[in-house]
């Protein structure tokens, strides 16, 4: 299965809630936190609900 990379490069403070969450799901909590995410439509989900918070690269 495919993976993706997400990179949080901007702050969580001044988000909405429901966005913090997402990234806190997506186990970002921390500028320049990366994790690897399955490449799946609830990934995709996420990513699109914060795309402008974060950096996407495929594995």
């Amino acid at each position: 299965m495919a993976q993706i990379h997400v990179k949080l490069v901007k702050s969580l403070i001044g988000s909405k809630k429901d966005q913090i969450a997402t990234a806190h799901a997506l186990g970002l909590h921390k500028i320049g936190d990366v994790t690897v995410q399955p490449d799946n439509e609830q990934t995709k989900g996420k990513v699109a609900k914060i795309i402008h918070l974060i950096e996407v690269k495929n594995a």
